[in-house]
C-alpha cells in the first residue's frame, strides 16, 4: 500500500481532543485520523447507496410484498413480543401447527421448538 503525506491543519482544541482519544484507544494519532476518515467515507457511501436504492424503489410493489408477509406462517412459540417496561408480558397463545413442508422457516421453527 502506498502512503502519502498530507499536512492537516486542525484547531488546537480539536487536535488536543484527538490526541487524548488516540491515547485512550491505545493507537497513534495517525491511526485515529485514518480510521475517522474511513468511517466518515463509509457513512457517506452508505447514505448514497440507500438514497439510490430509494430512487429505484416502487412503493406499490413494496406494499404488495409487505401485505403478503407472514401469510400462511402462523406464529410459533418464541414469537411473542417482550414485555415493555411497566407493562405485563403479553399472554402466550398456543402455537398453531404449520402446514407441513420443508421450507427454511419451518426448519427454524422446528429447531426452536426442540431447544425449548
Amino acid at each position: 500500500m502506498k502512503w502519502s503525506n498530507f499536512a492537516l491543519r486542525l484547531q488546537p482544541s480539536l487536535l488536543e481532543e484527538a490526541r487524548k482519544a488516540a491515547e485512550a484507544a491505545g493507537v497513534t494519532l495517525n491511526q485515529l485520523i485514518n480510521v475517522a476518515v474511513a468511517e466518515k467515507i463509509s457513512a457517506l457511501r452508505t447514505q448514497e447507496y440507500f438514497s439510490e436504492r430509494a430512487r429505484r424503489s416502487n412503493r406499490k410493489d413494496t406494499l404488495r410484498i409487505l401485505d403478503r408477509a407472514g401469510k400462511g406462517n402462523p406464529p410459533v412459540a418464541g414469537d411473542e413480543l417482550p414485555a415493555a417496561k411497566g407493562r405485563p408480558a403479553q399472554e402466550k397463545k398456543p402455537a398453531r401447527k404449520a402446514v407441513s413442508g420443508s421450507s427454511a422457516v419451518e426448519k427454524r421453527r422446528e429447531k426452536r421448538s426442540r431447544r425449548s
